[in-house]
């Protein structure tokens, strides 16, 4: 049997589904309620899975909520949507069109669900993110309060980065916490740190953003995260191979914690040496570390797992 899609474009009031292509047609609150309405609305019509796009956060809600509900769904990038659209000739922008769009991109892509991430998971997620959140509230407050000279107007700096420190601290603790609770995390925790310059906000960040590693072969690891060289060629042409797209997460922790990691490791500084001896511009030298890092924390993430794997 044919799948069935459903796709749903996203809102922050709404939700816009459409059965198929050119099938029924709702729209629904992008609340709890609205959310049931919609599980209903694809089980009426036999719906195998509902694709919608990662539209800033507004898609939380739904994807858990059809997910609760026992209806697979598949998250897709907006962006290639878009693009998808217009190479299909279809310019006109309205949520129905893009609910229909999002249908056509589906069918397409052959798509398959996108598993939804554990309670556990979800929670170190969210601490990681605000723990970097707060990490960067901190260093703005800081550097605005060296060109404050006026005490009172000092003061209110110092209120905050203490209120800002207590929160970073208290969220460490949790992260800490959680992932000492997990097995897994914990084997995977001690794996990475094997490294010198890794540190426990690092791991803590790529459980978070990656919770693949280990998982995937090195390869696949690059083209997730973007590190990856894509080619350029056409004909005779071969163009310059260049990175992009993959989790912006992932690569900016890669890119410091990689000159981190020259200072303590000679293999990583020979390496840095040969590419600058070679005349390579920073950006690739730095885009080649961050590669060697992930490749080299895929594997020890990879061993991590075999080992505990006869104990889970």
């Amino acid at each position: 049997m044919a799948d069935i899609l459903c796709g749903v474009d996203i809102s922050s009031d709404t939700l816009d589904a459409r059965i198929g292509r050119t099938g029924p047609w709702r729209q629904f609150p992008n609340s709890t309620d609205g959310i049931a309405d919609l599980a209903a609305f694809c089980r009426e019509h036999g719906v195998t899975l509902a694709v919608m796009e990662a539209s800033g956060g507004y898609e939380r809600l739904p994807f858990a909520g059809l997910w609760a509900a026992r209806i697979p769904v598949a998250l897709v990038d907006p962006r290639a949507v878009r693009r998808f659209a217009q190479a299909m000739g279809r310019l006109e922008k309205t949520d129905r069109i893009d609910s229909a769009m999002i249908v056509w991109y589906g069918e397409a892509k052959h798509l398959h669900p996108t598993p939804l991430a554990s309670a556990t998971q979800q929670h170190l997620t969210a601490l990681v993110v605000r723990l970097r959140q707060l990490t960067d509230l901190r260093t703005q407050q800081t550097n605005q309060r060296r060109l404050i000279a006026d005490p009172t107007v000092l003061a209110t700096f110092s209120a905050v980065l203490t209120t800002v420190a207590t929160q970073i601290r208290t969220l460490e603790h949790q992260v800490v916490g959680l992932i000492a609770a997990d097995p897994l995390w914990t084997a995977l925790d001690a794996a990475c740190r094997e490294i010198k310059g890794v540190a426990d906000r690092t791991v803590a960040r790529l459980l978070a953003a990656l919770p693949e590693i280990g998982t995937l072969n090195a390869k696949a690891a690059s083209k997730l995260t973007g590190l990856a060289p894509l080619a350029h060629d056409s004909g005779k042409r071969h163009g310059k191979r260049g990175v992009r797209g993959g989790r912006e997460s992932v690569r900016t922790v890669l890119y410091v914690v990689a000159r981190l990691v020259c200072r303590y490791d000679s293999e990583f500084a020979a390496f840095r040496d040969r590419l600058k001896a070679a005349g390579k511009p920073a950006k690739v030298i730095r885009v080649a570390l961050a590669h060697k890092l992930l490749v080299r924390l895929n594997a020890k993430a990879r061993d991590a797992r075999k080992v505990l794997a006869p104990a889970v």
